[in-house]
């Protein structure tokens, strides 16, 4: 089992540094130990890229069996120790692709869950974060979806969207030119290379494509975004970032015009059976209380349901409920509550960003209708009581 573990923690991650410390043990370490397994199978598993650690076809079998070991694996132990009586040791793991959300979402799922063992796993891998789901090695995951490059969503792992269209800013140096300016227009950074981070899903292809949309074609060159800042700040480098993102010293984030990196947030959780609406049409008890259910694209026995005032703006019909799963402690899981927890975390990280806070407000963005509005002194604060004009 630690060496199924070890070869679905290396395609997971796509990395032997991260898995290794995913599995809390040194990179030489699992290097050792790959080598013994792949002189055990008699061939290589995983071949050494540009980009990190590929499955060769041989290790894509040997794959295809051992992740439905692992997860049944897993199962049995949590079955095991709930039927011991062990309700003790409670887990509510979650993951992210990483988020200044985070740390709100944590501290409103232990006030919620204050008994329960509440861990986070954090991955730049969306695809990896949701395989995780899928196989019950977590119960939700907080992803990002780079718009024009899908994430391989598993069967039976269902998509509460948080934000339909959100958009990517730029860091950059603050003695850049561009910096000076609220907004950067792509053609001002047509002279910069670019740098992104190859770990990231969909993150290279939806960049090429945006420059090459824009008719630009600068260098792309591929690097850690965790230790990306000082390469920016020297002026080396230009990165995609998060809207939330806070700037650190000698670097500038900025929107860019006309938006035209966007992401998908949204939560995913494993599917449960549906449960139709009664013979007079109403409502089961429990419904979504924000966001849109989607099940996986390749699911068409389930039905979303009912989110009223969606993050993505557009109702959605109410005709099953898909709100409660099982989770690591044995107790209904409420991915409604656990939801609604995000939604509040995010606007609280979005709302403290001066320049998303703008962009929230003059996109009339459907994520301020899950809060509080802002005040006309706020509004007034932020130099948008009016009608503005981004230029």
């Amino acid at each position: 089992m630690r060496h199924l573990r070890a070869l679905c923690a290396i395609a997971d991650t796509g990395s032997l540094r991260k898995a290794a410390r995913q599995l809390g043990m040194t990179q030489p370490s699992l290097t050792t130990q790959l080598r013994r397994i792949e002189n055990t199978v008699g061939g290589r598993l995983f071949s050494r890229e540009v980009t990190g650690s590929r499955p060769t076809p041989l290790g894509r079998s040997v794959l295809c069996r051992a992740r439905p070991i692992v997860a049944e694996m897993n199962a049995l132990v949590d079955e095991v120790r709930l039927e011991a009586g062990q309700t003790a040791d409670a887990r509510l793991r979650i993951g992210s692709t990483g988020s200044r959300a985070v740390v709100g979402w944590l501290r409103r799922l232990r006030a919620r869950y204050p008994d329960a063992d509440t861990t986070i796993h954090i991955d730049v891998s969306a695809n990896a974060l949701l395989q995780m789901v899928a196989a019950n090695q977590l119960d939700v995951a907080f992803v990002h979806e780079v718009e024009g490059a899908p994430l391989r969503v598993p069967e039976g792992v269902e998509r509460r969207v948080l934000v339909e269209r959100e958009p990517q800013f730029v860091a950059l140096a603050e003695t850049h030119p561009a910096a000076a300016r609220p907004v950067v227009r792509l053609a001002e950074l047509a002279a910069d290379q670019w740098m992104v981070d190859p770990s990231v899903d969909g993150e290279g292809p939806g960049l090429r494509r945006v420059l090459a949309a824009a008719g630009l074609n600068p260098r792309v060159v591929y690097g850690d975004y965790l230790t990306a800042a000082d390469l920016v700040a020297s002026g080396e480098v230009v990165t995609p970032c998060q809207p939330t993102a806070r700037s650190r010293q000698g670097v500038a984030v900025r929107p860019l015009h006309g938006d035209p990196l966007t992401v998908r947030l949204f939560l995913a959780s494993r599917a449960v059976p549906a449960v139709r609406t009664g013979a007079d049409g109403s409502a089961p008890d429990a419904v979504v209380r924000t966001g849109a259910i989607e099940p996986a694209p390749d699911r068409e026995s389930d039905v979303p349901v009912d989110a009223g005032a969606t993050a993505s703006g557009a109702p959605v019909d109410i005709d099953a409920t898909v709100g409660v799963g099982a989770t690591a402690f044995g107790a209904p899981l409420d991915v409604d509550a656990l939801f609604g927890d995000l939604a509040d975390a995010y606007f609280e990280i979005a709302w403290a960003s001066v320049a998303y806070r703008q962009w929230l407000v003059r996109n009339e963005s459907p994520l301020l209708r899950l809060q509080e509005p802002p005040t006309r002194d706020e509004l007034d604060i932020l130099g948008l009581a009016g009608p503005a004009e981004v230029s």
